[in-house]
């Protein structure tokens, strides 16, 4: 696998492609990444960002950031202001954020502490004041599957478990969330995280293939070593097959979010984070499509 990725890398950067992401980044926390201005049809992968990204900086910080990046489409998450639990707090936020052209479309991770009605109930109350219609899900036990899904009915808002990779005893791969999630109500699925994903060992293209409709959003990082978490670095700079994933995710229809989840240099992550989306745009650029994000 890792021959085949690093010959796709190769052939990509021949290609020019890559002159998409070339932008300037001298001035990495004040420069605005307008989207490529390419040929091309419009892209069905809609790009976002995951607020935990930005979980050093407050509410105010991480809008003004989206702004400088042309990122609208967010997936929240209750740390720092981002998108507090309280009705109250939720509702500040949703205000700040909709006065800024910023759109939710789904909050996580979310944890499901105790298998009882009143903490479920809790967490889909939070989403539907939200208006959203993911809920990612960070550590369900199988035995509160049940008790989730019956909410799952109820809310009609949609579960996507989150795979943790090898640290995680019961959620390390998409595959095995699969496993436990066949046969339940089809609202309830996977939320991808693709570095988590190879770092347990699962083909990370193979996985968005098998969880097909079930598949309800991604998060996006890199690697330089697929056996070490804390090699992470910008979209790009790592050995993850971007244009294949972004190819497998078209050929499943998939109708979600990509957000970029990048989890290093937490109190400054904006270069990483310029990085990220310019290649990001740029791979879609070479693929003949018009960034959406």
């Amino acid at each position: 696998m890792k021959n085949i990725y690093e010959f796709n890398r190769r052939r990509f950067v021949q290609a020019g492609v890559l002159t998409a992401a070339s932008l300037a980044v001298s001035s990495a926390r004040t420069i605005a990444l307008e989207p490529r201005a390419a040929s091309g049809k419009p892209s069905p992968i809609k790009l976002g960002l995951a607020s935990y990204t930005f979980r050093n900086f407050s509410r105010a910080q991480l809008i003004a950031y989206m702004k400088q990046l042309n990122v609208t489409e967010l997936n929240a998450k209750d740390v720092k202001d981002h998108l507090p639990a309280d009705p109250q707090g939720e509702a500040a936020a949703l205000a700040d954020y909709s006065a800024n052209g910023i759109k939710l479309h789904a909050i996580g991770a979310v944890y499901f502490r105790k298998n009882e009605d009143e903490d479920v109930r809790a967490q889909f109350e939070y989403a539907k004041r939200a208006g959203i219609g993911v809920i990612v899900a960070g550590d369900p036990t199988p035995e509160t599957l049940p008790r989730i899904e019956k909410f799952v009915r109820e809310y009609d808002i949609r579960i996507a478990i989150h795979n943790h990779g090898p640290e995680d005893k019961v959620w390390p791969s998409p595959m095995d969330v699969l496993k436990a999630v066949k046969g339940m109500d089809s609202r309830i699925g996977c939320c991808i995280d693709v570095g988590h994903c190879v770092r347990a060992g699962t083909d990370v293209v193979e996985a968005v293939r098998a969880a097909g409709p079930r598949l309800f959003n991604m998060h996006m990082k890199d690697l330089t070593n697929f056996t070490d978490k804390d090699s992470q670095v910008a979209v790009g700079d790592g050995k993850l097959p971007f244009r294949e994933i972004f190819e497998a995710l078209i050929a499943i229809r998939y109708p979600g979010f990509v957000d970029l989840e990048y989890e290093v240099h937490a109190d400054d992550p904006m270069p990483g984070v310029i990085a990220s989306f310019a290649y990001m745009r740029g791979v879609l650029a070479g693929m003949g499509y018009l960034s959406r994000g």
